[in-house]
């Protein structure tokens, strides 16, 4: 990348981060920094753009904290979130590729199910079926591992929709909102009084199991059954980052990925972010599942 291209890129994300940040005066100052590195030439030396997205990454999170505030490189190219085609075409294809998300799903000895979840918690519409499917095998067992230690982020209505096979069916249950400060609006998220399969119920035990690289999509799924007590998490404090990102395409290599929205669960009212989710059987995550499936051992008789 030659300067011009840079500086062009910095501009366009501080005018970004300005406009649509979860919190309007972090926002602008983030902003300012950004200006002012610019001015300065903090960037100028970067001619790939792995390296200037790694340390304006650094510049973004300074003094916030923010995971999801950053310029992510993509060797192949982000997904164009301007193009509805294109973008629905991106998550399709990467959903196919990895599963929709289902990596594992195993009955294992004394009828403990395992269902493992990575990279993403997909979004229903691309990988709801395969959830389905994979309900549908563990929903007579007597007890569940859901393994989330390398679930890096998702969707939202995709932590809904497994939450709603972990519940009886009945009254939906509120989970939690999202709440836009940029137009006042808020988005209410509740499991569903219907699935179309089996469920898991929501007697029988679960443990979740995370790492300190679980993260935004997968760290809401842990906090939501956490809160609601329908689940034990066993394993490490995750990274913590709560607050759901906006992606903009900034060049061929480059995405701006902005918080736009704060979350607030409906038990605690608030949520993990900069904290983590702290797990209830604090065990380094190679450990995680030996403790978790001989505690379902027991628990299933």
């Amino acid at each position: 990348m030659h300067t011009e291209e840079i500086r062009i890129v910095i501009d366009r994300l501080g005018a970004l981060v300005a406009e649509h940040y979860v919190f309007p005066e972090v926002g602008a100052e983030v902003a300012n920094r950004l200006a002012a590195a610019t001015a300065e030439g903090r960037y100028d030396d970067l001619e790939a753009p792995e390296q200037l997205a790694e340390r304006v990454t650094a510049d973004l999170q300074l003094g916030n904290g923010d995971k999801h505030l950053r310029l992510k490189f993509h060797p192949d190219g982000p997904p164009d979130e301007t193009d509805p085609v294109a973008e629905e075409a991106h998550w399709r294809r990467f959903a196919e590729r990895d599963a929709g998300g289902v990596t594992r799903v195993e009955r294992l000895d004394g009828n403990v199910g395992l269902l493992e979840i990575r990279p993403m918690l997909y979004d229903p519409a691309h990988a709801g079926a395969a959830l389905t499917a994979a309900m549908t095998l563990l929903a007579s067992a007597d007890a569940l591992i859901l393994d989330l230690r390398r679930c890096v982020g998702g969707s939202p209505d995709q932590v809904a929709f497994v939450c709603s096979h972990l519940f009886d069916a009945g009254e939906p249950i509120h989970l939690q909102d999202l709440v836009c400060p940029g137009d006042g609006t808020t988005r209410q998220f509740w499991t569903t009084s219907y699935v179309p399969g089996p469920r898991f119920g929501g007697t029988k035990p679960i443990w979740v199991l995370t790492s300190s690289a679980t993260f935004s999509g997968g760290e809401e799924l842990a906090y939501d059954l956490q809160q609601l007590k329908r689940a034990v998490v066993v394993g490490e404090r995750t990274r913590g980052g709560a607050h759901p990102r906006q992606g903009f395409k900034l060049h061929d290599q480059l995405e701006a990925t902005v918080p736009v929205v704060r979350s607030v669960n409906q038990i605690s009212g608030t949520n993990w972010e900069g904290t983590g989710v702290v797990p209830d059987v604090d065990v380094p995550a190679d450990e995680a599942f030996a403790e978790a499936y001989r505690r379902a051992t027991v628990a299933a008789g």
